[in-house]
C-alpha cells in the first residue's frame, strides 16, 4: 500500500468519525438570548459564551439580543430563521413557558430541540432603599389596603416574576387579578425603573439584585426557596414571613429545528461537558445559580411536565383562559 494511498484511507476514515477527537469542539456557534441586555437569559447566554471558550469546546461563540414579548419574539425568529442549523442556539426557561401561554404566541417550544435545563434561580422581591416598606409584611399590609397602589416591576407578561406577584398576592387573600404588574422585556430596564423610584417593588431573579443591594441602593425583603440561601442568608424565605409561595425559575439551551439526531448529540455532549467543568460551577456559585442540570429523554419529560403545570397556574391567576 503507497503513501498517497494510506493518506486517502486516514482522511476518508477521520471523515466519518463524527465525534472523533477532532470533533470535540462543534465550531463557530451564535447564541440568541431573547431578551434585552442585562437579564438572566442574557447572562445565561453570555456565561454560556465565556465558558464554551475558555474550556475550547466551541472555537467561537457570538451572542444576539433579540427581546420582546417574554422571549417570543426572539424563539419566532429562531425557529424561522435557522431550521436544520446546528450552529445557532436559543437561551430560554420557564419565563418563556408563561409567555407562551399567555400571549398565545403560535411558536412555541415543540418547534426547538430542546438541548438541556442549564440551572435554577429564586425569585426576590426588593424596594428602594428610601422606601416606606421594610419587610414582606409591610408589603402585604399595603397590597390587602389597596393591590392597585402597589406597582411591581418585573419581566415579560405570564414570566415567572408576574406568576410570582400573583401566587405572592393570592397566598395573604388578594385578587391576583388586581396586581398591578408593569412588565418590562430585560433586566436591566426593570432594574433601573425600580432604582428610579418609579414602581412600588420590584420582582426578579436573586442575583438580579444583589450588587445593587450590597451597593446600599436596594433592600430585599424576602426569596422564593424553601430555606434562606447561602448567599443571603440575611433575607428571609416568603415562607418564613407567612407567604405559602415556593418557585424556581429554570433556564435552558435549546439548537434549531430540524437538526439531525448526530448533530443534536454532539450539541449535548458538548453541553455536557461544560456542565461538569469547573469554570462553569464556579461561574454558578459565583452568580448564585443552582446547577440543575438535566438533558436527554428526562429533561423533555420534565418540560412537557413543566408546561402542563404552567398552564394551570397561569389559569389560576387570571393569566390564561
Amino acid at each position: 500500500m503507497n503513501r498517497m494511498f494510506r493518506g486517502a484511507l486516514l482522511a476518508a476514515a477521520l471523515a466519518a468519525a463524527p465525534f472523533s477527537a477532532a470533533s470535540a469542539q462543534v465550531g463557530d456557534l451564535k447564541i440568541i438570548a431573547p431578551a434585552a441586555p442585562g437579564g438572566g437569559w442574557d447572562q445565561t447566554a453570555r456565561s454560556l459564551q465565556q465558558v464554551l471558550q475558555s474550556e475550547k469546546l466551541a472555537s467561537n461563540v457570538q451572542v444576539l439580543n433579540v427581546p420582546g414579548a417574554g422571549g417570543t419574539i426572539g424563539l419566532a425568529q429562531f425557529v424561522n430563521a435557522n431550521k436544520g442549523d446546528p450552529n445557532t442556539l436559543l437561551v430560554g426557561g420557564y419565563v418563556m413557558v408563561g409567555a407562551i401561554i399567555s400571549n398565545k404566541s403560535p411558536v412555541n417550544l415543540s418547534q426547538v430541540t430542546p438541548i438541556a435545563r442549564l440551572t435554577g434561580e429564586y425569585e426576590a422581591i426588593a424596594v428602594p432603599a428610601n422606601s416606606p416598606i421594610k419587610s414582606l409584611a409591610d408589603l402585604v399590609a399595603a397590597l390587602k389596603a389597596d393591590p392597585q397602589k402597589v406597582s411591581w416591576a418585573g419581566g415579560s407578561a405570564g414570566g415567572t416574576d408576574h406568576i410570582t406577584a400573583g401566587l405572592f398576592a393570592k397566598a395573604v387573600g388578594v385578587d391576583p387579578t388586581k396586581v398591578n404588574y408593569i412588565a418590562f422585556s430585560g433586566g436591566g430596564e426593570s432594574l433601573a425603573s425600580l432604582l428610579g423610584g418609579k414602581v412600588t417593588v420590584g420582582i426578579s431573579s436573586l442575583s438580579e439584585y444583589d450588587a445593587q443591594a450590597k451597593a446600599g441602593k436596594l433592600r430585599i425583603l424576602g426569596v422564593s426557596s424553601a430555606e434562606r440561601l447561602p448567599e443571603a442568608k440575611d433575607v428571609p424565605t416568603f415562607k418564613e414571613s407567612g407567604v405559602d409561595v415556593e418557585i424556581q425559575n429554570w433556564r435552558m439551551v435549546s439548537a434549531a429545528p430540524g437538526i439531525t439526531p448526530e448533530q443534536k448529540a454532539q450539541l449535548t455532549e458538548t453541553i455536557d461537558k461544560l456542565a461538569k467543568s469547573k469554570a462553569w460551577n464556579d461561574l454558578l456559585a459565583q452568580k448564585g445559580w443552582a446547577n440543575t442540570y438535566l438533558s436527554g429523554p428526562a429533561f423533555d419529560a420534565q418540560l412537557a411536565k413543566d408546561i402542563s403545570a404552567t398552564q394551570t397556574i397561569l389559569k389560576d391567576i387570571g393569566l390564561a383562559q
